[in-house]
């Protein structure tokens, strides 16, 4: 077992993020004593990783541990980028104090962003839940994990590209995938093994780039191209104006009898650039339970 600490530089709302992890059926949380479990791949191996907080919003250190001694450095570099802890929300509150979203942001503070945790994964329950509602959206990649997937140490890790390429698409009509959202899930996971799509290359291209090659293959729509640079790369300057849930919050925000049109919401969402992607996620959180 090794542990190690970190401090990040500007406040940080940890039990939000344990908040937003644990609407995940697959993913380890605990609230009462703070932290998640998270599943690492590792090149040849793999890993389940705690991550525990140990102090407050403002002055926020974390815990990393595992019983998995080797890989270190790697394991720990991998946690850092998940939960984006470089990333100073000190100085994105105070760009957003010179908005008209300042009292949004003064009510939540250190609303961080938290990648997913790979980025195949992601890719996967992306597809898997676009155009469905939340609720079954879970089921399903739930299903679909539990069945294919493996768990180890209580935490679940998804099913290699390599195990979904194998699959006959009837294995998720079984799980009550249609048959359209069963081949998008393995068409795609075959391109993967194929090598016709890299993850990791097109994790280093700009948005408008990345937009463009996942826009191409068949079953991936913007919805899902936007949700994907959002939660598997973290990227700041994203703004889905086509979301209902965005459309939801600035009604309420703006006092609208009506949802704004997504027209109105990009042109207006441009005074928040670079940090969009901020503005997404709080207004998406003043509309939660």
């Amino acid at each position: 077992m090794w542990k190690e600490y970190y401090h990040a530089p500007g406040m940080y709302d940890f039990d939000y993020s344990l908040r937003r992890l644990s609407m995940d059926p697959l993913i380890r949380t605990n609230m009462k004593e703070r932290y998640v479990d998270v599943p690492v791949r590792l090149e040849n191996d793999r890993a389940v990783v705690r991550v525990k907080a140990e102090g407050d919003i403002e002055k926020p250190v974390f815990s990393v541990m595992s019983d998995h001694n080797e890989e270190q450095d790697v394991i720990f570099e991998h946690i850092r980028n998940i939960f984006q802890w470089d990333k100073d929300l000190n100085d994105i509150h105070q760009f957003f104090q010179q908005t008209e979203l300042s009292m949004l942001f003064h009510q939540y503070q250190g609303t961080p962003i938290v990648r997913d945790f790979n980025l195949y994964d992601s890719l996967m329950k992306v597809i898997i839940h676009q155009q469905l509602n939340m609720k079954f959206a879970y089921t399903l990649s739930t299903r679909f994990v539990q069945t294919f997937g493996e768990e180890e140490d209580g935490s679940w890790f998804y099913p290699t590209p390599e195990k979904v390429a194998s699959l006959e698409y009837d294995y998720l009509r079984n799980l009550q995938f249609s048959q359209r959202k069963a081949e998008y899930v393995i068409d795609t996971s075959r391109l993967i093994v194929d090598g016709e799509l890299d993850l990791q290359k097109l994790s280093k291209l700009p948005n408008d780039e990345v937009l463009k090659t996942l826009g191409k293959i068949r079953g991936i729509g913007p919805w899902t191209v936007q949700n994907w640079l959002l939660f598997a790369l973290g990227r700041d300057d994203l703004f889905p104006a086509a979301d209902i849930g965005i459309q939801n919050a600035l009604k309420k925000w703006w006092q609208l009898d009506e949802k704004p049109s997504k027209k109105d919401i990009e042109k207006k969402s441009m005074e928040w650039s670079p940090f969009r992607s901020y503005a997404a996620l709080t207004l998406w959180r003043s509309i939660e339970g």
